[in-house]
């Protein structure tokens, strides 16, 4: 399973934080970051999610009220 994170279209809103350990905030951009990830498309960060991790990052996927984090499985978008 892997997560991307659009930096650009993050709000700051930190549900996701709440969700998953793998983000953490940035109070001084206003936004989430991704740790361990790395930039793959200019804004977009992605990482792998460890197996005792996929609920998490579905939850704090789903939470993000302006989908700025998808998740994929065997290249498959899952959420959003």
């Amino acid at each position: 399973m892997r997560v991307e994170f659009d930096e650009e279209t993050c709000i700051g809103m930190y549900q996701c934080v709440a969700e998953w350990s793998a983000f953490e905030k940035d109070k001084s951009a206003g936004k989430a970051i991704l740790l361990e990830s790395e930039e793959v498309e200019d804004g977009i960060f992605a990482r792998d999610v460890p197996e005792d991790a996929e609920l998490d990052a579905k939850f704090a996927a789903r939470t993000c009220p302006v989908d700025a984090i998808r998740i994929y499985d065997d290249g498959e978008q899952l959420i959003p």
